[in-house]
């Protein structure tokens, strides 16, 4: 007596998805044993692309949602999520980036943007704090975006900060203010004047320059130093030179 072949379910996926695959499955279409049980969900999560990742998904022309158990021989196509990505609380939800993206953070609060980051939070307290403050976690741990307690978190595209960074901007559309945050707390900055923060500056600074913020939650004073041009760079390119800034 034979078996019975085990069905497979055919998944095709969106170019954008290919990445999270290993490299033997990136082609059109990927077949996935389908055991009568397992969700569409844990199937694609089952090649290495994170739910967060993925867009609508479609079988036989119909939108289905993760928790749909396809039958053998079924075709579903698998779409990247869209951009820009609707997201609870709007536009002007926070991040919390995890311990790898340090340099991305200072970029996103150069910009304006609240950006929640520490360099010694496990992947536990990560999923924890995202959640307790509904901030979005971004990471390039794909296991960390597979985790089913985390509410919401993408993947950052990129090895360069600023191709990071573009990569954020592009996905969430996050309002922009330069210039109003904290690059070491994500506090909010608020212009002083000179007299008040004098006994903080070095001789060369008070001779120099008479403009000044200072940050609400840590203390740090910051002015145009010698690194401002470069800084500036950093946001034009950014923001694409439009001087786009407060959601616009």
């Amino acid at each position: 007596m034979t078996e019975s072949p085990t069905p497979v379910v055919s998944l095709r996926f969106a170019p954008e998805l290919w990445l999270f695959l290993r490299s033997r499955d990136r082609h059109e279409s990927v077949r996935a044993a389908q055991d009568g049980t397992a969700s569409l969900g844990h199937l694609v999560e089952s090649l290495g692309v994170p739910l967060t990742e993925v867009g609508p998904l479609e079988t036989a022309g119909r939108r289905v949602q993760p928790a749909y158990r396809p039958s053998g021989g079924e075709v579903v196509r698998v779409a990247a999520v869209g951009r820009p990505q609707q997201v609870p609380g709007g536009p002007a939800a926070g991040f919390l980036l995890d311990v790898h993206l340090g340099a991305l953070a200072r970029r996103l609060r150069l910009l304006g943007v609240d950006t929640a980051y520490r360099n010694d939070l496990d992947d536990d307290e990560l999923v924890r704090r995202a959640n307790a403050e509904r901030r979005i976690l971004l990471t390039q741990d794909r296991g960390l975006l597979r985790r089913r307690a985390l509410w919401l978190g993408g993947y950052v595209r990129g090895s360069a900060p600023d191709a990071q960074l573009a990569d954020v901007l592009d996905r969430f559309v996050p309002p922009a203010a330069p210039w109003s945050r904290c690059t070491a707390c994500n506090g909010v900055l608020a212009q002083v004047a000179k007299a008040e923060v004098e006994a903080l500056l070095r001789p060369g600074t008070r001779r120099t320059y008479d403009s000044f913020a200072r940050c609400r939650d840590c203390g740090h004073v910051y002015w145009h130093g010698a690194h401002h041009r470069r800084l500036e760079s950093i946001v034009a390119a950014a923001l694409g030179g439009s001087g786009r800034s407060g959601g616009d």
